[in-house]
């Protein structure tokens, strides 16, 4: 089959590789239809690491996909050949006392798809998952929203796990993806107040459309005044969403007394601080937010009702071959990219 694999930095090849097969009676083999572009894969391309995992090449990165399933293994009872599915790219060992703590995202056996020394990427033809890392959309999404739909889990869990409720007010630094995933799911909870920022001005448009209460640029205005003077008391929930020093330091200064800073962005370096006086003065709760639990569901019945759009946020599509194009648009954030697609 085909795949595009990482062959060194900034650089990628389409090559023949082995097909996948089934090997266990609770596997599904599936045909990709279409793969995003996700901020983590484009880390590996542009610098082969994030923190401690380092890419050994040639390495097949992507996690994020829409499949359709073409054969089970013998055990496999959640779906059949022809479902179009949602792919978890986690696959957890249900042993350890983390899996046994309900906090499978967090499996000391975890591994994800993508992932130098763990599971080979979705970019290619056809993969391999067990049969609980397919949820079959029943006909109620695109592809589109499929592949959508891991993203948005991280959003919807990251607003879970802060406990934000109706009434109370949010600010989201950082538009991409992942950010605007957390603006749809606090729409989702009826949070009404959710003030956004990034450093694209494209982007900012793309929060503005998506019914931010105020969007803004944090180069070009002086985002923390602008915030309070709207919101004088000050933020009950801040979701750091690009894994910036500078975003954290201006999350501390907007949070009201008690409130939450919720640390879902990836940063590139291996440190990160915090101004202390702030943060315990203020009482501050930190959060980290670490991909997803048990929200693929939900994020599928989200965007299947209506209650949350996340078909906004893709701005460009590509075919297979074209796959590196995609790649460098993403990392070069270049012409008001938000999430690229590549079909298969």
């Amino acid at each position: 089959m085909k795949a595009q694999v990482l062959t060194g930095i900034r650089q990628m090849k389409m090559v023949q590789v082995e097909p996948p097969a089934i090997r266990k009676d609770t596997d599904v083999l599936l045909k990709i239809d279409m793969v995003g572009v996700c901020g983590s894969d484009v880390h590996y391309y542009e610098t082969g690491r994030i923190g401690s995992q380092v890419v050994s090449y040639p390495f097949r990165v992507g996690h994020e996909c829409a499949a359709t399933v073409v054969e089970v293994g013998s055990a496999v009872t959640r779906v059949k050949p022809g479902d179009m599915v949602v792919i978890e790219p986690a696959v957890v060992c249900h042993e350890c006392d983390q899996c046994l703590a309900g906090r499978e995202n967090t499996c000391r056996k975890l591994k994800f798809l993508g992932c130098p020394g763990q599971l080979e990427g979705c970019l290619c033809e056809y993969l391999v998952m067990p049969q609980e890392c397919c949820f079959p959309t029943h006909g109620k999404l695109t592809p589109q929203q499929a592949v959508m739909c891991e993203p948005f889990a991280i959003g919807v869990y990251s607003v879970q796990q802060s406990g934000i409720q109706a009434g109370q007010c949010a600010a989201i630094l950082g538009a991409g993806p992942i950010g605007l995933s957390c603006l749809a799911a606090a729409r989702a909870r009826d949070v009404q107040t959710v003030f956004m920022t990034d450093k694209i001005d494209a982007r900012v448009e793309v929060a503005r459309k998506a019914q931010a209460t105020w969007a803004g640029n944090p180069d070009t205005e002086d985002i923390v005044a602008v915030i309070q003077k709207q919101q004088p008391g000050g933020i009950d929930v801040v979701y750091e969403c690009c894994g910036q020093q500078e975003a954290i330091d201006q999350a501390l200064e907007l949070l009201k007394p008690g409130g939450t800073l919720m640390l879902v962005g990836i940063p590139r370096q291996d440190r990160i601080s915090f101004q202390i006086d702030q943060l315990r003065r203020k009482e501050i709760t930190v959060i980290n937010v670490r991909r997803q639990n048990d929200c693929p569901q939900k994020a599928i019945d989200l965007v299947a009702s209506g209650r949350a759009d996340v078909d906004f946020m893709v701005t460009h599509h590509f075919s297979f071959d074209r796959s590196k194009e995609a790649f460098d648009l993403v990392a070069s954030y270049a012409d008001g990219v938000v999430k690229a697609m590549i079909h298969l």
